[in-house]
């Protein structure tokens, strides 16, 4: 049976969050030791593991990081690229956040808690929101199929990010790893196939060169550095869409100190034996951006994935506040 589930953070509760945060959190206490202390914790999880840290601190730029230059499976955090293009082209008059888009069984896919039943059409920039804030694969592939999948991997190359790669579709990804001729979709139909078969072995490894969501920890904390300072956009107002939507991905208020603001989007995969999870984005502590990616690849049974699960959401917050009370 096909396995390939979008898992989020949102059972790492605010609450809990805050229980675990150290006394005084956020006071500061000038120790980068600490932040590399809990960076070794997050490479001792069981997995293949990457991470990188960059805090740009008025007085000195500095970073932690664990095999930075890994090139991993990281799942829905490339939608980060498509939204971005998406507003390019708005910018360059070509597409609008008010048009209606349609939702239908053409750009259809599994993992779509918001558009999975839905048909119809909707202002572009509820689809926009819709992949950002609860990763939908539909909303997804409506916006690519609206902007164009060269498009988006034409700015990836702008951007200079050699390691990054992003599907035509969610859909041909899922298609191609399910042992399709690349470039193929098997459609809606033959995605609800393959939620009810068994593939034997038969499918493909989701780290691949042709259809798969794959970067490096460089990659995605360069972006983000880059693109929250507006160095993709013409207009100040794009900026400010941009930083709007990433700020709705629910797996940064989970993993960030109470109350900072964070850009993020993060990315899961179960696939066969395969998991993947990913965050990346950016923090603001007080006026102090701290950039970051974590990423961890392995392979095991399913029953096994909650407690991997909830050990790397652990390392990654002890990493964040850490990092937080290193910066002020």
């Amino acid at each position: 049976m096909l396995h390939l589930h979008r898992r989020g953070l949102l059972g790492f509760t605010a609450s809990a969050l805050a229980g675990a945060a150290p006394t005084g959190a956020l006071a500061a206490i000038g120790s980068e030791g600490l932040v590399e202390a809990a960076v070794a914790r997050f490479a001792e999880l069981p997995a293949q593991a990457s991470c990188l840290v960059v805090t740009e601190h008025p007085t000195a730029l500095w970073q932690v990081s664990h095999h930075p230059a890994a090139r991993l499976f990281v799942g829905s955090a490339v939608k980060t690229f498509i939204l971005a293009q998406f507003l390019r082209e708005m910018e360059a008059g070509r597409l609008s956040e008010d048009q209606q888009m349609p939702i239908n069984d053409a750009v259809r896919s599994v993992i779509s808690p918001v558009f999975l039943n839905l048909s119809g059409t909707t202002q572009a920039r509820a689809v926009l929101e819709a992949m950002i804030a609860h990763s939908d694969n539909t909303a997804t592939d409506a916006v690519l199929a609206a902007v164009g999948a060269t498009q988006v991997r034409a700015l990836i190359r702008e951007a200079g990010l050699q390691a990054t790669q992003i599907p035509d579709s969610t859909r041909r990804l899922i298609s191609y790893l399910a042992g399709a001729p690349e470039g193929v979709d098997l459609g809606w139909e033959g995605m609800q196939r393959l939620e009810n078969s068994n593939l034997a072995g038969i499918g493909r490894p989701a780290l691949n060169d042709h259809q798969t969501m794959a970067s490096t920890a460089e990659d995605m904390v360069l972006w983000y550095r880059r693109a929250l300072r507006g160095e993709f956009f013409q207009a100040p107002a794009t900026l400010v869409e941009f930083k709007r939507i990433q700020a709705m991905a629910d797996a940064g208020p989970y993993v960030v100190p109470a109350d900072t603001v964070a850009y993020a989007k993060g990315g899961s995969i179960d696939w066969e034996d395969f998991h993947c999870l990913c965050l990346s984005g950016q923090m603001i502590v007080g006026t102090v951006p701290v950039t970051f990616c974590f990423t961890i690849n392995w392979s095991g049974p399913n029953d096994g994935v909650p407690a991997i699960f909830q050990s790397s959401k652990s390392a990654v917050a002890d990493v964040l506040w850490e990092t937080a009370r290193a910066a002020i």
